[in-house]
């Protein structure tokens, strides 16, 4: 315990180490992973950034006419670019931008829509395979028969 109490008076003539943040500005290393960025035309809609994403931050929502909606939830993402690497077009539809991750304070209801299009998301999905399976009888009535 008096070890503790030398060391502790010790630091208190030391410089300090710490940053003045928000008054001086932190400069990022070289290789920082920030935020992740998107560009819906640039993007196939293969849902490959969705299936490897490890804590589920991005999410597409199926449209019943075959169309894709994407979302991001950057309070929700670990920014280990495994949706990056999975992506086909890296640099073009997906990246990983050098801008700072949003400050620790949270908005107010944030995860409570997330969850909400968590299961709008798993809803059209499966509307979408439903409607889907509806068409497939129906298409294969309407294809003329060959005959030989």
């Amino acid at each position: 315990m008096f070890k503790a109490m030398v060391e502790a008076f010790k630091n208190l003539f030391k410089p300090v180490r710490t940053i003045n943040y928000p008054a001086q500005e932190i400069s990022l290393p070289n290789g920082y992973r920030g935020l992740i960025e998107h560009d819906h035309e640039a993007c196939i809609y293969c849902d490959k950034c969705e299936k490897v994403c490890p804590p589920g931050a991005i999410l597409f929502y199926q449209h019943e006419e075959g169309g894709k909606e994407y979302h991001y939830n950057p309070w929700l993402c670990i920014y280990c670019g495994e949706c990056v690497r999975a992506c086909p077009k890296p640099d073009e539809a997906l990246w990983q931008s050098e801008t700072k991750q949003q400050s620790g304070v949270k908005e107010d209801g944030v995860n409570e829509g997330w969850f909400v299009w968590e299961e709008a998301c798993k809803e059209s999905r499966e509307a979408y395979a439903a409607a889907k399976k509806e068409r497939k009888p129906k298409m294969k009535s309407e294809e003329p028969l060959c005959v030989s």
